[in-house]
């Protein structure tokens, strides 16, 4: 689908998205739904120079914002909460959890170079915690249902808008792009992803452009090549950042197959830790 990058582009009434180019780290997606009290903003981008063009077009909307949806805790979902300081902000106890820790800038620096500046900036602004703790399938607002899930996380979180058949998926859905799974589990994450077409004919991601059905699978197809420890040529070939993240999803698996709930050695290495 081409929808315009770094502007809010509508998808249907009162329902868009803001996608960024590239999706590779640290540069992921965001959405806005309009309800008749005002406006859910879901996600809120990472650092400065990402989220302010963002927070200025949804001001534009004229509508308050009334509720931030995380779909998780990553700072490149995060980061621009204080962004909108009135609104109340929902996530799962696992975001909740990580939101209240410290922020390990050290990592940050090191997996996202390309942000190691901005990030001082993010340190001091920090983010805000999560007001609202979502434990189960709730309708947030007249258009707004969340879907808990698991999988790149253990606090997934997903924003369906039914009367505009589009979801927003988070990073349970990596588009023409790698997916990370160092927090997740790419078995449970490769099934988590089979009913997501029946949900909505238009997938936003986390990260990449536009999707559906063809694009939920070839994600799926990945997985579960990572869970069986080899990744054969396939569309995959063409999307960015396969190293190191085929390793770092490669040996996730192959820990959770032993039981050990562990940070893989190439991740502790992208982010100078090993």
């Amino acid at each position: 689908m081409g929808v315009p990058t770094c502007e809010l582009a509508e998808l249907a009434d009162g329902v868009y998205v803001w996608l960024q180019p590239g999706g590779e780290s640290g540069v992921a997606n965001a959405g806005v739904v309009v309800d008749d009290d005002g406006v859910t903003v879901v996600d809120t981008l990472m650092v400065r120079s990402q989220w302010e063009p963002f927070v200025a077009a949804v001001h534009a909307l004229g509508r308050p914002v009334r509720r931030i949806v995380l779909t998780h805790a990553h700072i490149d979902h995060v980061g621009g909460t204080r962004a909108f300081p009135s609104a109340a902000v929902y996530g799962s106890p696992q975001t909740s959890e990580l939101l209240d820790g410290e922020m390990p800038l050290g990592a940050y620096k090191a997996f996202m170079p390309a942000f190691d500046a901005e990030f001082d900036d993010l340190a001091t602004i920090g983010t805000r915690r999560v007001t609202h703790l979502v434990t189960g399938a709730a309708q947030l607002t007249g258009r707004v249902e969340l879907l808990p899930a698991t999988g790149h996380t253990a606090g997934d979180l997903m924003v369906l808008v039914a009367d505009a058949d589009v979801l927003f998926a988070g990073d349970l859905c990596f588009f023409g792009v790698t997916p990370l799974a160092f927090q997740g589990d790419p078995r449970t994450w490769a099934d988590v992803l089979d009913p997501l077409p029946e949900l909505a004919g238009t997938i936003v991601p986390g990260h990449g452009p536009l999707g559906g059905a063809a694009e939920v699978r070839e994600l799926q197809a990945y997985l579960r090549h990572c869970v069986a420890g080899a990744i054969p040529p396939g569309p995959w070939d063409a999307w960015p950042e396969r190293d190191p993240r085929d390793a770092i999803n490669i040996e996730r698996a192959q820990l959770l197959a032993q039981g050990r709930d562990e940070l893989p050695p190439s991740m502790l290495r992208a982010i100078g830790l090993a």
